[in-house]
């Protein structure tokens, strides 16, 4: 495996920062609500699943699970480097970045790139949509969402959160490893091994410190969310959630950002939620106001600022290719 200096740095910042900041997508929920089980109990079951996902990737001869056809083989510069870094930034700041822009967008065409705005915007919209009908459904049918969801079936939404969550994990991983493997040769099953264990040890490091953290700093996006710290609300989350990207990650391979399907979602729940409670209760309901929109609004905002950040990082690549 042929590796220069700044593939192998963007990698390796890849590789932390893309776990890092989509940890509030798939994994956030599942931290939140699991705060009286050690990190490395869920570092271990979600580290299993890792594993098994990506040897079946390797096994298809594709780690990147499709995501990359679109994308021709480039010699990885300073400036593609720099993207992964300034995610890590941006994190650590609480922004809720697509990691596919930002990422991405610096080895795709101006094609690619719109096809993946389309495709993204579109996944905002649906999610949206889709979990606001879900979310008022449950409120009314399925669990009082005011309530902290503490009962004597608290041991079975346990483990129905943990198998979804895992599923939610795999299907999360064939969307957004091309966000890693970019800058690695594109994969030849020919080796010694050394690809292999590269990807995966690298990874589950970046895995487990991001357990240690507890989510880290963006984790407090899901926190902020009505009753995120709790099983059967954080299973619910999952298993909607899972469905929207199931679906387009079956539509086809142009890659997406999952955070604005994510953020779509957060966004709908908390509003069908509202729409529930708050008819039926009037003082909920302008309380609960007063607290989700601000919220919203300046979650969508980080969102935009994401979104700007990335594509004035890619156009920028695009004028220094031009040189």
């Amino acid at each position: 495996m042929d590796l220069t200096i700044w593939a192998l740095l963007g990698f390796m910042f890849a590789c932390y920062a893309v776990t890092a900041n989509d940890s509030i997508q798939t994994l956030g929920t599942y931290i939140s609500s699991n705060r009286d089980i050690k990190w490395y109990y869920q570092f271990a079951f979600m580290g299993t699943i890792f594993v098994g996902t990506m040897l079946y990737g390797f096994g298809q001869y594709d780690p990147a699970f499709g995501r990359l056809e679109k994308f021709p083989t480039i010699e990885v510069q300073w400036y593609h480097a720099l993207a992964p870094m300034i995610l890590i930034v941006l994190t650590r700041l609480k922004i809720p970045v697509s990691t596919t822009f930002l990422v991405l967008s610096v080895f795709a065409t101006s094609v690619v790139m719109e096809k993946m705005l389309v495709k993204s915007f579109m996944g905002y919209a649906v999610s949206f949509g889709f979990a606001f009908f879900s979310w008022y459904l449950i409120s009314r049918y399925v669990l009082h969402e005011g309530e902290k969801g503490q009962d004597k079936h608290n041991n079975n939404w346990r483990i129905a959160q943990w198998i979804t969550t895992g599923w939610l994990w795999s299907t999360w991983l064939k969307h957004d490893m091309a966000n890693i493997m970019v800058f690695l040769p594109r994969y030849h099953p020919a080796g010694d091994g050394i690809y292999e264990l590269l990807v995966i040890g690298v990874m589950l490091l970046g895995l487990g410190f991001m357990f240690y953290e507890k989510g880290g700093k963006i984790q407090e996006i899901v926190m902020s969310k009505t009753n995120t710290r709790y099983v059967r609300s954080a299973t619910l989350i999952d298993l909607v959630y899972c469905f929207v990207l199931y679906f387009f990650k079956e539509l086809n391979n142009i890659p997406m950002s999952t955070t604005f399907v994510f953020m779509g979602m957060l966004a709908g729940r908390e509003l069908g939620i509202w729409i529930h409670l708050g008819y039926g209760n009037l003082t909920y309901g302008k309380e609960h106001r007063k607290a989700i929109f601000p919220m919203l609004y300046t979650d969508f905002f980080r969102l935009m600022l994401g979104l700007a950040v990335s594509v004035s990082l890619a156009y920028g690549v695009f004028y220094f290719n031009s040189l």
